[in-house]
């Protein structure tokens, strides 16, 4: 099939060869050569009685591989050659034809852009199922005190509504990235050939109507050089691991003893080999476990694409494994995420004690200065003084005295009362009022606007 007149060095064939990964992409390989092979028929190049015998030798291939009876033979490369080798022998000579107008250059572009295609729509399907369980699990627990945290420290309260919606927003970008990865690999390779087009008349447009493309590949040498849509792929997905890594770490953190924050489900959990009180968080482990991996096969596929010459080169081939088990282990945590979070008990009355310390109410009083006039960063100052003491002494805030106050500022002795009544719970709660912030109504504005951008994610 070639100029060379040796046969292949054994390790040469177990280098170059493809099969072992690429075999998933049968499905779009045998849609393709259906799209191509009544494409040639319509336009004269080749008679109905071949379409319909290609066709039917199709058919039969798509039976065994579905039903996994399909004999692969050493000799193959790839899934492409392979079923360009069972077709001729089901279907005769016949099967030599089909590959007229066409190059494994741009055939095999065009049935990753189709595999890629798919898996993104199906990463924006199940990552609107997270959001899901994130937007009821936020409804249920709008109210819920808890502290939030800057450097792993108590910072200000929240509610915890108010933190999980952080997480809905993060997946609601990541479905639009992989919105925009599926809209990129919306231009058909096929017909650009090995790089400069074909000698035959061809519709592409017709086989891009067939397959789902919106267009065909404006440049030949683009259409089978190019792998963007499998870099803005592997994109959207590290981002998301990298929040699914986040998830998984404060899960991990929460349900430990040190918090107590929240339970995991036992499903979602593992015990130890040698000790027997351990329940080990292990699907959030891994969720924050992963994120590196696919932040990996982004970088790699970045190196294969990097100074790259036109059009093509074997190098491409490193494409599938990386795009493959990144669609593989996205998926799977995606389902791990929303299944686990379903199944959390989130234990409200240790949030609401760990809320309580008054120093995360530093900020509003602060502001209460501000707000009677005090320049800010003297407020600050003043405040930052108030705690210092008040560790120093053992105290709360709220049990420091009137000259305790006046020591640090002769405001908030005069504003005793107020003080006194900025230091309870709700009010530093519900104090929050800005946009986008923790107050019951904003929480509330949130979970509106939330469940409408969900409505609009699930109708696509």
């Amino acid at each position: 099939m070639s100029r060379l007149d040796q046969s292949h060095h054994a390790d040469f064939h177990r280098l170059n060869a493809s099969l072992a990964f690429d075999r998933r992409l049968w499905p779009q390989d045998l849609a393709q050569s259906r799209a191509h092979a009544r494409m040639l028929a319509d336009r004269g190049i080749l008679t109905s009685a071949d379409r319909d015998a290609l066709l039917a030798g199709l058919d039969a291939v798509e039976r065994e591989l579905s039903e996994e009876r399909f004999a692969f033979e050493q000799g193959d490369e790839d899934i492409h050659m392979a079923i360009e080798r069972r077709l001729t022998e089901i279907a005769g000579p016949v099967g030599g034809r089909l590959h007229t107008a066409r190059s494994r250059n741009d055939q095999v572009a065009t049935d990753l852009a189709m595999y890629a295609r798919e898996r993104a729509r199906a990463a924006q399907t199940a990552i609107a199922a997270l959001m899901s369980t994130l937007l009821a699990r936020a409804e249920e627990h709008a109210d819920w005190p808890m502290p939030g945290y800057t450097h792993l420290q108590r910072a200000q309260p929240v509610y915890l509504g108010h933190h999980l919606l952080a997480y809905f927003w993060m997946f609601a970008r990541d479905h639009g990235r992989f919105a925009f990865a599926e809209h990129e690999a919306g231009r058909l390779p096929l017909g650009a050939g090995a790089l400069a087009g074909v000698n035959f008349d061809i519709d592409r447009g017709q086989v891009a109507r067939e397959l789902g493309f919106r267009d065909v590949a404006a440049n030949s040498i683009d259409a089978v050089s190019g792998r963007d849509f499998v870099l803005d792929y592997l994109g959207a997905a590290a981002t998301c691991a990298t929040h699914l890594s986040r998830l998984g770490a404060e899960l991990v953190l929460w349900s430990s003893s040190e918090f107590g924050f929240c339970e995991l489900p036992d499903e979602w959990s593992s015990g130890s080999s040698i000790m027997p009180q351990k329940k080990n968080p292990d699907a959030a482990e891994l969720l924050r476990g992963k994120a590196p991996r696919m932040v990996g096969h982004l970088a790699a596929m970045h190196g294969v694409m990097h100074a790259l010459p036109l059009a093509y080169n074997k190098d491409l081939q490193e494409d599938k494994e990386h795009l493959f088990d990144a669609v593989d282990t996205l998926e799977l945590t995606l389902a791990a995420a929303t299944g686990m979070l379903a199944g959390v008990s989130f234990r409200r009355e240790r949030m609401r004690e760990a809320a309580s310390d008054e120093l995360i109410a530093a900020t509003d009083l602060a502001d209460l200065l501000v707000r009677l006039g005090v320049p800010f960063r003297e407020a600050h100052g003043a405040v930052a003084g108030l705690v210092r003491a008040a560790l120093e002494r053992g105290a709360k805030l709220s049990e420091m005295g009137a000259d305790e106050l006046a020591a640090h500022s002769s405001v908030l002795a005069a504003h005793a009362s107020e003080v006194q009544a900025t230091l309870s719970q709700s009010s530093w709660l519900e104090s929050k009022v800005s946009e986008g912030g923790t107050s019951l109504e904003r929480v509330r504005e949130q979970l509106r606007a939330a469940r409408e951008t969900l409505d609009r994610a699930r109708a696509g």
